[in-house]
């Protein structure tokens, strides 16, 4: 039987997922988390305890139990885990992104550079430096932190005011150092991709049809296949290839967030690891997850076989509309889509840009995009969630 290692943070919803995956194609799962003493089971047995802000000090831990039973690949949810999976595989001999490719993914700052040196479209950008305007700043622009997930703390600024104002809000979330880029407008579009040996298998490219303008950037609905012709689409995969080349991106899963406009494609972000929360179940290939497709790419197998279902499918990532307590969700006739929420009775909800966490996630699959995103719009109208300004009182 192949085992593979699968790192995964508190946040990772995708874990259950993987396993489900695993027992489908007899792997079995070894797993390396910063969550050992909350887990439930089947994880709290044997799984290695890690600290994924020292990928170094993981590196050694794995390489320890490697040696004792040998893992046959290495997968990982999450940017951090990405970055621990990099350099475990450089040291144990597995196939996997470059260390560079997997810290340049968490970096956009140096994200930024390295695209730009390989020639591809970037904005204007800088490092912010106290509250002082780097030289030149256009406006608008976008302000975020260097090393956050999930549009958490990305914030557009119109004038310098909003600007200050911006750059103090990000720094109250503890972020280490702040990037501003020109704003590019344009839609928004997301590419799932494997890559293999350096080659960009191309899985599935969402629109994103809610323009994404600011001054927050929280995302809502996915859509697959994208409505964007045939020549703009194969642009942006040319252009997630390169941007792929340049920062490293070797062997595994990416994500790939795209801005397209009149001058053509321009890369956003491109991570280290599949699409995020509970977004995957809107891909099936031949039958199959995407997760268990990143498994077999893991152990070696040849995926290039599998494509996306022919149906259009969507997500919705359910948006946080205010601060408070998530009291409960009373739920209508929502038709033929699924619902998971996710928020707990009695978690703290927070909007956008300090929150990173949705209520929920609707899926809908359809004969056409534009079918599938109307299931989900009207599902989530139909939904109406209890939050409590105040913390409950306990009795």
């Amino acid at each position: 039987m192949k085992r593979v290692l699968l790192l995964s943070t508190t946040t990772g919803y995708q874990a259950d997922a993987f396993l489900r995956a695993a027992r489908e194609l007899d792997i079995e799962i070894a797993l390396g988390t910063d969550r050992c003493h909350v887990l439930e089971d089947p994880w709290r047995d044997g799984a290695l305890a890690l600290r994924f802000e020292n990928p170094e000090n993981n590196a050694a831990v794995i390489e320890a139990q490697h040696r004792a039973t040998p893992f046959d690949g290495i997968a990982a949810i999450g940017d951090a885990p990405a970055e621990t999976a990099a350099v475990a595989a450089d040291r144990i001999g597995l196939t996997f992104h470059t260390v560079q490719g997997a810290r340049a993914a968490r970096d956009k700052l140096l994200a930024r550079r390295l695209l730009r040196d390989a020639g591809l479209r970037v904005p204007f950008f800088s490092e912010v430096d106290g509250d002082n305007f780097p030289p030149g700043l256009p406006f608008p622009c976008v302000l975020k932190p260097a090393s956050m997930s999930a549009s958490r703390g990305v914030i557009r600024a119109n004038d310098g005011q909003d600007f200050h104002v911006a750059y103090r809000r990000i720094l109250s979330m503890n972020a280490r150092s702040v990037l501003v880029e020109g704003f590019i407008p344009g839609r928004e579009l997301a590419l799932e991709g494997i890559v293999d040996h350096g080659r960009l298998q191309v899985l599935a490219v969402f629109d994103k049809p809610d323009p994404l303008d600011g001054p927050f950037f929280e995302e809502t609905i996915y859509v697959t296949p994208s409505r964007l012709d045939a020549a703009s689409q194969e642009e942006i995969t040319g252009t997630v290839a390169r941007g792929c080349e340049a920062l490293g991106l070797w062997h595994g899963p990416i994500h790939a967030e795209v801005r397209w406009n009149d001058h053509g494609a321009w890369i956003l972000e491109i991570a280290a690891r599949p699409i995020g929360g509970l977004c995957s179940r809107a891909l099936r290939f031949r039958g199959e997850s995407l997760e268990s497709l990143i498994l077999r790419h893991a152990i070696g197998e040849n995926v290039a076989g599998f494509v996306r279902e022919s149906n259009a499918s969507a997500v919705m990532m359910i948006p946080v509309p205010r601060a408070g307590v998530f009291a409960g969700v009373d739920a209508a006739d929502a038709g033929d889509v699924e619902i998971e929420i996710t928020a707990k009775i009695g978690e703290a909800l927070v909007p956008w840009p300090e929150g990173s966490s949705y209520l929920g996630f609707i899926f809908a699959r359809a004969n056409s995009p534009a079918e599938a995103e109307q299931a989900v719009r009207l599902a989530h109208q139909r939904l109406g969630f209890r939050i409590q300004a105040d913390l409950p009182v306990l009795r």
